[in-house]
């Protein structure tokens, strides 16, 4: 099982930046697809961004593309997610999540039941 741990969330203007971090401990961290969800108030958890397990694939929402960056450091067993140009829309908790791989074939999921770690999410919210 692996733990994660997010954080670096808070308040932030409109067009203002922050960087969450996520910490993860358990499992070998380059075996892992990593992957960073987002719930807002009354809708349901959506997929932002996801990275491979050495980092060389990344997919990313529409709704981020070109204002968020996934990243990984496999040698501090830390992910991370860039985000800048923030929107009121981009005001949620975030949620870091992986799943585990037995391969060095890079691997990458954009579904929420793909993933089988959570963090307990970190919020983040974008004022006008």
């Amino acid at each position: 099982q692996v733990q994660l741990v997010e954080s670096g969330g808070g308040l932030v203007q409109a067009g203002g930046s922050l960087r969450l971090s996520c910490a993860a401990s358990g499992r070998t961290f380059s075996y892992l697809v990593m992957g960073w969800f987002r719930q807002a108030p009354g809708k349901d958890r959506e997929f932002v961004a996801a990275l491979s397990q050495r980092g060389g694939i990344t997919s990313y929402a529409d709704s981020v593309k070109g204002r968020f960056t996934i990243s990984r450091d496999n040698a501090n067993n830390t992910a991370f997610l860039q985000m800048n140009s923030l929107k009121p829309e981009d005001t949620a908790v975030y949620y870091c999540a992986a799943r585990g791989t037995y391969s060095t074939t890079a691997y990458i999921y954009t579904r929420r039941n793909d993933y089988d770690s959570w963090g307990q999410g970190t919020q983040v919210t974008v004022s006008s």
